[in-house]
């Protein structure tokens, strides 16, 4: 595992000054939902996942592999859905789910697999082992190793596109600091290559709050983990920027729109060439979105779809 650097950031980091009821607050994603309360909205969300529009029916009218193993371990399988043309050499959508790694899983996260597939992408849903069964350096050494499980399985792909949703941005952005020369293999990551989606990149705050008891996170853990604290660190490699989408939803919490901000605010850094970050701010909450709406107006899918088919 990386090594964490040295703390160099000037000034007193805005969450250290908060009381820890409104902290956990802070960090309470359901809480800051517009339309519906806390519970309900959780409600919601599992409700569209696995009984409603998304996953079901991706099962019931797509060709797809289910829970196929990327590892020997518990939890370490993906589904794959196909689009109905058969083909090696498909875009591949990779989507890794939320849930702050402690809730939450791939049978409820084919959200995208149904416009996706019309369209002629692969979707890869990434199952990991959560909190607290799993720790965080496992998660992200698992979805590694599911990136490259993916690229050998379908060496022909046409570009491998990653999206990650709250702890799965997280898990996203850390692959790219990932070491691919000690995986054997290096994803054909095209395009946009991360969209990240209502991300934590800075997970120190989290050691404070009640999320941290299934992660039971060290400082030093949420630092090695926090893909915020290493963009600086990383030598630039040759060749073009490695273009990032940061994407926040417009309801989201003070802090998780600080956390987005200050990500894509490294790269404008001097010392830092490599990745080239955007940033977009939706009206609609990701995990809020009902039925149709997912399929028809979201902005995220118009813009996953400009990337892949452009």
């Amino acid at each position: 595992a990386m090594d964490a650097p040295r703390e160099d950031r000037k000034g007193e980091a805005p969450w250290r000054k908060m009381s820890g009821e409104e902290l956990e607050k802070q960090y309470s994603p359901s809480r800051w939902t517009v339309r519906h309360g806390a519970e309900e909205a959780l409600r919601t969300y599992s409700q569209i996942g696995s009984e409603g529009t998304a996953t079901r029916r991706a099962r019931a009218t797509r060709r797809s592999l289910l829970d196929v193993p990327y590892g020997a371990g518990e939890g370490e399988t993906l589904d794959v859905y196909f689009p109905e043309a058969a083909s090696e050499a498909l875009p591949l959508f990779v989507f890794l789910h939320g849930g702050y790694c402690r809730v939450g899983g791939k049978d409820e996260s084919a959200y995208l697999a149904g416009p996706l597939t019309v369209r002629g992408a692969a979707v890869v849903v990434v199952g990991y082992t959560l909190a607290p069964k799993g720790t965080l350096d496992q998660m992200v050494d698992q979805v590694a190793r599911s990136l490259a499980f993916v690229q050998k399985r379908f060496p022909d792909n046409e570009g491998i596109y990653l999206c990650g949703h709250s702890a799965g941005a997280q898990l996203a952005a850390m692959m790219l600091l990932a070491n691919w020369t000690e995986r054997g293999v290096t994803p054909n990551l095209k395009g946009f290559p991360c969209f990240l989606l209502s991300g934590v990149y800075d997970l120190e705050p989290i050691v404070h709050t009640s999320v941290n008891a299934p992660l039971r996170l060290t400082p030093e853990g949420a630092r090695r983990n926090s893909p915020q604290w290493h963009l600086e660190a990383l030598p630039k490699p040759r060749g073009p920027a490695c273009p990032v989408l940061v994407i926040v939803g417009q309801h989201d919490s003070p802090e998780f729109h600080r956390q987005s901000r200050e990500f894509y605010q490294v790269p404008q850094q001097p010392s830092v060439g490599w990745i080239e970050c955007h940033t977009c701010l939706f009206h609609l909450i990701f995990f809020l979105l009902h039925k149709n709406i997912l399929y028809k107006v979201i902005p995220l899918l118009q813009i996953i779809l400009k990337t892949i088919f452009q």
